[in-house]
């Protein structure tokens, strides 16, 4: 069986140009729901029954991968309530691109044209994301409370029970979808010194990541520069729900938590409470006594302008190893500043090539950015060093 991805989607919308604007929509809406078919993680006869106008009100077919592995439910009761409100509030003439556009804060030239931006629901539903929003809006479809208008292109219309749940909303819950493209695409994060895809819990997981991405691309920074996937994955084992907490996650620290924790701990927060977690009682210990003096001995150092060779020397390392110190320190949001040393090993023209290049990075792996630039450019304590400088001066 093919599996369609919002790549595949792009490539239609090019194909489809010059042609009429109604069979780029239709092409278009079709290939949505082979993704949305492809993606969902409800019953898949539900969904097909639904797609034809027929109506599966069984929970568990008892057949389909969905249903014989049934992913974790989360409570959206005021999510719902929100999509329905900001539905009635685009006068039900949207399709769900733009319904989501506006739940998460995207300004595009439609959200512009008919001033959508200036809604009170506006961005209200930023902390959830995208993939979030179109799954709901799926599962609000199967359930009876939303219409799809095929006639009209897909538009957005409440049936009489959504305007009723709209009156009277009740506990609601949903599966999320499936996520291809981030298994097929996503790199590790190494600047933290960890692998990615462990996470206790996954389905947090997946929330955090897309609560990363819209915070990132908020601040307009490469998602990495917020959290690295490691820390990302303490998070979705220990639940960290206040700053404190949070501040002895691997590669967070006090300056991380203070500048970008709280959406965050809120979301922990309220996804704990929904789902009746027990969190591990030892979060509030954590053992750095070993590592506090190096750390303390390395600022110090990097304050004097004292050379990481002459540091490595003094403590016996490896200049790789002091280097990983510096991009722990940096990774959990201490800024430093190691240009003195930078300007002696690097000249400016191709310190701005690799300071642009993580920039505009979708990840921070020191092996995609030596791709990037040229394998016989640039050496990999050359990178790592700019990765530091970008690191500090950009998250932190």
């Amino acid at each position: 069986m093919t599996f369609y991805s919002y790549k595949d989607i792009e490539k239609l919308e090019k194909f489809m140009k010059g042609k009429p604007v109604a069979e780029q929509e239709i092409g278009k809406q079709l290939l949505l729901e082979t993704v949305g078919y492809a993606e969902t993680t409800v019953c898949r006869r539900r969904v097909l029954l639904n797609y034809f106008g027929e109506r599966y009100d069984q929970d568990n077919c008892g057949s389909c991968d969905n249903c014989l592995h049934p992913k974790p439910l989360i409570e959206v009761q005021d999510e719902l309530s929100l999509l329905l409100e900001t539905i009635v509030l685009v006068k039900e003439k949207h399709q769900s691109e733009h319904v989501v556009n506006v739940l998460i804060g995207k300004v595009d030239q439609q959200v512009k044209n008919y001033k959508h931006d200036k809604l009170e629901v506006f961005a209200e539903g930023v902390d959830r994301g995208d993939r979030f929003w179109t799954a709901l809006v799926r599962q609000a479809i199967l359930a009876g409370l939303l219409t799809k208008d095929i006639d009209n292109y897909g538009l957005l219309k409440l049936s009489d029970d959504g305007h009723k749940y709209l009156k009277n909303p009740t506990p609601f819950k949903i599966s999320l979808d499936a996520n291809f493209e981030d298994t097929e695409t996503d790199e590790d994060d190494e600047f933290s010194g960890g692998a990615g895809g462990g996470a206790a819990d996954e389905h947090l997981f997946e929330l955090l990541k897309t609560l990363r991405k819209n915070v990132a691309k908020q601040k307009n920074l490469p998602p990495f520069v917020v959290f690295q996937d490691p820390s990302l994955e303490e998070m979705a084992t220990n639940y960290p729900i206040s700053i404190d907490e949070l501040k002895n996650i691997t590669g967070v620290g006090a300056g991380k938590a203070a500048k970008y924790g709280k959406p965050f701990i809120d979301m922990i927060k309220k996804y704990v409470e929904e789902n009746e977690i027990e969190r591990p009682m030892d979060l509030v210990v954590k053992s750095v006594v070993n590592k506090s003096g190096l750390k303390v001995y390395i600022i110090q150092n990097i304050d004097r302008k004292i050379s990481l060779e002459d540091m490595a020397d003094a403590k016996g390392m490896k200049m790789k190893d002091i280097i990983g110190e510096i991009e722990s320190i940096v990774a959990s949001g201490t800024r430093i500043d190691i240009q003195y040393y930078i300007n002696e090993v690097i000249d400016e023209e191709r310190q701005d090539e690799v300071f642009d290049y993580f920039n505009t990075a979708e990840n921070d792996s020191i092996e995609s950015a030596i791709n990037a630039l040229g394998e016989n450019e640039y050496t990999e304590e050359e990178v790592r060093l700019m990765r530091i400088k970008f690191m500090s001066e950009v998250g932190n």
